[in-house]
């Protein structure tokens, strides 16, 4: 057991330092967003001459269907039945109902692989355009957001769960005989609150997490579809943590289990911080096991990091005064610590590149802003690691006196605390960085009057992007975008630009264009209801550059000045 308390520790810090950032620089492609609705059958805005037999909507990757997630209204507002069934990049709708001619407008919602919910709507005519669309009533595409409670739920569910492991690799590897059963206990009985708060957190969650993806009220978790509904990855992950987290800690019993149960308490400890690593953005990476399998070592290093600091913190005001017992544990501790947190801060980094892609958007946008904020406290603890590295452990370890023991001693535990408050704030920015969209905010318009029916211009770092809709009116309108350079003369890129317009009531999504002349791109669409319409352009101009401006329209009612 004791070559096995050495060696573990080596062998943590060699799979984190190396096969983190192997994994995440190799094979792996960058991660995908969430799926992107890439075409439908029939278009947006398509004049039919009879209803449908199938209505299908392609996505860029699996999606799965959600109870009510495809909704069918009536240019009156008014419901049309319907059905739907999704396989693989596709939902097909099929009308169950007879419809008179005029609008049609489909709401739809469905989950990516990475678990997130996906909303818009579709919108055709039979016959002829109505001239006049009622918004459809509140839907459960609604939103998409992650509310407030669910991301608390988590983020208790995660701190507890690191923390919880994170004490049992300290307790089991890195203490020293000398360590007195007093200090033991006490790390014992903090690691099972740990665990206790881990499990209410991912309990907590799974309710939360269905109401989320599927997209209903609380009330919704009254009916079975809701419960049958929820990915089973859900269940099994929520499962892992819980019962891995809490068979952990009680296999720990008083901190001095046999090499058996110390062993096992190790494995069901491993199974819990690595379950999490199963669900979420990875799912969508490509290739997933390798994306999947840096999540794991980048949470095992925080769990690691975490419980660490936390058991330095509560160990070494018991240890002062036992000779070089305080000293040892340290030395153990930092030769792991300096490690992991050089693995956590680079794979942090390269993770959010992956996620913004480009320079600008770490200054211009709040996401950027906040990841800057947490690299440079990162950085500040691994500063403070590598003082207790390599300035306090020698000289704790150099004492002859008592009274220099003590000191350095009661010096190294504040150095502890102060690491560990900088953790909180890591913690803390995490916790607010994971709400917070890595798209780059609204650039500035031009000071054009929405409510006339001039084109609106606005900045894509040296590109303008002109748009217009005509008419600005409710039917059917064709909307224009001219791209030009600094000089005025059209620019053109190897990728055409992406256009989404949206209101607070229908998404359209994503806008098919077509391009007939240089720098100009058109799209028919058709605007259901009157109001303030937003139309969100990106246009990557380099490799790692892809700005994005949004455009405000008033659309009135059609024949209105």
């Amino acid at each position: 057991m004791n070559r096995w308390r050495r060696a573990a520790p080596l062998v943590l810090l060699a799979l984190t330092a190396l096969l983190v950032p192997l994994l995440v620089l190799g094979a792996a492609a960058p991660a995908s967003a969430h799926a992107t609705l890439i075409g439908s059958d029939p278009g947006e805005g398509a004049v039919l001459e009879a209803v449908p037999e199938r209505i299908s909507l392609t996505f860029d990757e699996a999606v799965t269907g959600v109870p009510d997630g495809v909704q069918v209204f009536d240019a009156q507002g008014e419901p049309v039945t319907s059905s739907s069934a999704v396989s693989g990049e596709e939902l097909g709708v099929e009308l169950t109902q007879d419809v008179a001619d005029g609008t049609l407008v489909l709401v739809w919602r469905v989950l990516s692989e990475d678990g997130h919910p996906i909303s818009g709507s579709l919108s055709f005519s039979v016959g002829a355009p109505s001239a006049r669309v009622t918004p459809p009533a509140d839907t459960s595409a609604a939103t998409t957001d992650a509310p407030g409670t669910l991301s608390a739920a988590r983020a208790v569910g995660y701190v507890g769960l690191l923390l919880a492991v994170g004490l049992v690799v300290f307790t089991l590897l890195l203490l020293t005989p000398a360590v007195p059963s007093s200090a033991r206990r006490r790390l014992v009985r903090v690691a099972r609150v740990a665990a206790a708060a881990a499990a209410l957190g991912w309990l907590a969650g799974l309710p939360l997490t269905a109401v989320y993806q599927l997209g209903g009220g609380l009330g919704s978790l009254r009916e079975a579809a809701t419960w049958s509904a929820l990915p089973a990855a859900e269940y099994g992950v929520t499962a892992a943590v819980v019962l891995g987290s809490v068979a952990a800690v009680v296999l720990l019993g008083g901190g001095e289990p046999g090499r058996g149960r110390a062993r096992a308490a190790l494995g069901a400890g491993l199974v819990a911080v690595a379950a999490p690593g199963l669900t979420g953005h990875t799912r969508a990476a490509s290739p997933e096991a390798l994306a999947v399998a840096a999540d794991v070592l980048h949470l095992l290093a925080g769990s690691v990091w975490l419980g660490g600091l936390v058991g330095l913190a509560l160990v070494l005001p018991r240890l002062t005064g036992r000779d070089a017992a305080g000293g040892e544990v340290l030395a153990r501790f930092s030769g792991v610590a300096a490690g992991v947190l050089g693995a956590l801060t680079v794979t942090g980094v390269l993770l959010a590149w992956r996620i913004v892609g480009a320079w600008s958007p770490l200054v211009d946008t709040d996401y950027g802003l906040l990841l800057l904020a947490k690299v440079a406290l990162a950085a500040v603890a691994v500063g403070i690691a590598a003082w207790n590295r390599f300035a306090l452990l020698p000289r704790l370890r150099q004492a002859v006196k008592r009274r220099d023991r003590d000191s350095g001693s009661r010096l190294v535990a504040r150095s502890t605390f102060a690491e560990a408050g900088v953790l909180l704030a890591v913690l803390l920015v995490t916790g607010v960085l994971v709400d917070e969209s890595p798209e780059p905010e609204a650039s500035a318009a031009s000071a054009a009057d929405p409510t006339l029916g001039g084109p609106q211009v606005a900045p894509l770092d040296d590109v303008t992007v002109e748009a217009s809709l005509s008419p600005q009116a409710v039917g059917p309108t064709t909307l224009t975008l001219q791209l030009r350079d600094m000089t005025g003369a059209p620019a053109v890129f190897y990728e055409a630009p992406r256009a989404r317009l949206f209101s607070e009531q229908v998404d359209l999504g994503s806008v098919p264009l077509t391009s007939e002349i240089a720098g100009t791109h058109t799209a028919q669409v058709v605007l259901p209801a009157p109001g303030t319409w937003r139309l969100q352009v990106s246009l990557r101009t380099g490799e790692f550059d892809n700005p994005v401006a949004y455009l405000e329209f008033v659309v009135a009612e059609p024949g209105s000045s």
